[in-house]
């Protein structure tokens, strides 16, 4: 799925989000049927049994299935990385994509361990976004084109799509969004990062302060966040969630920069990102606060900041299993296992 012409480039970004479709109770309901009759108490697989219902409303099938997950990692430069918020530079975005295609990443190890397809994606790395302290990172048509290129994800049959991302200064990127988005201090926003000493944590406030006062009166659209502050690779992830809305593919979500994507669509619609789950809650102290404004509890907490779709992965494997425990397990009635009737009295559901 790709926008079309129109008069202004973010008009068929607009028209998409107006058009998403909704779940399917139907499914929702079948798996609600069938978990019923499944050789275990009600609700005794918390929420594994929440993710099997929340696939099935969103892939519109019951049972659901996880056959061909996908991560993909999209890498964009910045500007503002030329500021000094960052403890590595630039060039090591591009090192690290090479690094992936070598096999050699975190990514490359849960994504073989838990059989998941990964693809990278080169967001223009070789133009960096402008400095967002002085210029607006993406000019109207770059910023649609971007999102309209992070679609191509969604390509090739998948049925869930894990978004993660790469990019030197991008948590910055992402401490500028929600201050945008937010409000608070920019200093609510920004953490280490990669790692930053003191010293580069001022250097990255500063960079928030002196942006959002640069596009100050110019921030009350989110696709205006997004171009004036945003990264590609933002703008790539929050076409990626988008598309996978139309194409019926869930989301899961990776940390605070991936976060951020999800949180400009939710700003356009609440409901944009309800085919979404958020993989993990990073170590980045902005992550916590973003969740909870978006009102989402990730699924896993394991104090990681990595980005590379790290913790999305890991989130894949559960919601893997939770479909196959649904599709697979036994009924009373198949296993002649003894049930309880709506009286409280067991009985042995074999005919």
């Amino acid at each position: 799925m790709t926008p079309t012409d129109s008069a202004l480039p973010f008009d068929d970004i607009r028209k998409l989000v107006r058009e998403m479709p909704g779940p399917d109770a139907d499914s929702v309901a079948t798996v609600r049927a069938r978990d019923a009759e499944l050789t275990k108490p009600a609700g005794s697989l918390g929420r594994l049994e929440d993710l099997v219902e929340w696939l099935a409303a969103w892939q519109g099938k019951a049972p659901p299935t996880v056959d061909r997950p996908q991560v993909a990692i999209f890498a964009g430069n910045h500007g503002v990385a030329a500021r000094g918020v960052s403890a590595f530079p630039s060039s090591v975005t591009r090192q690290m994509v090479d690094n992936f295609a070598a096999g050699g990443a975190a990514i490359n190890q849960i994504c073989l361990t838990h059989d998941l397809g990964l693809k990278v994606f080169d967001v223009a790395l070789e133009m960096p976004t402008g400095d967002i302290t002085v210029e607006a990172a993406m000019d109207e048509v770059t910023c649609a084109g971007t999102m309209a290129f992070g679609m191509e994800a969604t390509a090739g049959g998948i049925d869930l799509l894990c978004i993660g991302e790469m990019g030197i200064a991008n948590t910055t990127i992402a401490a500028a969004i929600f201050a945008a988005l937010y409000d608070g201090a920019a200093a609510d926003w920004v953490g280490p990062g990669t790692g930053v000493d003191p010293s580069g944590i001022e250097r990255k406030v500063a960079a928030v302060e002196e942006a959002l006062a640069c596009h100050r009166g110019a921030l009350d659209d989110p696709l205006e966040v997004l171009r004036r502050l945003g990264g590609r690779e933002v703008a790539a992830m929050a076409g990626a969630i988008l598309a996978a809305r139309h194409g019926h593919i869930p989301v899961i979500v990776d940390g605070y920069v991936a976060t951020a994507a999800a949180a400009i669509l939710h700003a356009m619609e609440p409901g944009a990102i309800d085919h979404c789950q958020f993989g993990h809650v990073s170590a980045e102290p902005g992550h916590v606060r973003a969740l909870d404004r978006l009102g989402r509890r990730p699924l896993l907490d394991l104090g990681m900041r990595l980005g590379e779709g790290t913790g999305a992965a890991l989130a894949a494997g559960i919601v893997r299993s939770a479909a196959r425990v649904h599709a697979g397990m036994a009924t009373f009635s198949q296993a002649g296992v003894a049930g309880k009737d709506s009286g409280g009295q067991v009985t042995t559901g074999v005919s």
